[in-house]
């Protein structure tokens, strides 16, 4: 299952010391983390997911990040076919995140 992640919850979670931190999965193309991430996100392209996916810690939450939320959910459908079970995906992407979260982030 794919629990949709409101930003101001994500932030809530990053916040709190007594949670486990999720591994922060940005799915977008190189390019698009050049220009703006979320600090401790782990860049893979969604194009890669499929060789690298094995090398992610099953074991771990994954918050999967793209632009607007449509890549990332699809990795996250991804990842739990490959038996991942701790799989969110952050609501409107880092659009949402730099809207709602960190006005002063650059957007695109």
């Amino acid at each position: 299952m794919i629990t949709p992640l409101a930003p101001e919850d994500l932030a809530a979670w990053l916040a709190d010391a007594a949670r486990p931190a999720p591994l922060l999965l940005d799915v977008r193309e190189p390019w698009e983390v050049e220009h703006v991430a979320l600090p401790g996100s782990e860049a893979v392209p969604m194009a890669e997911i499929p060789a690298r996916a094995h090398l992610l810690d099953a074991t771990r939450p994954v918050v999967c990040i793209c632009h607007h939320g449509m890549r990332s959910q699809r990795v996250a459908l991804f990842l739990a076919q490959q038996g991942f079970t701790q799989l969110y995906n952050l609501t409107g992407g880092i659009d949402a995140w730099a809207l709602r979260v960190a006005p002063g982030m650059p957007r695109y």
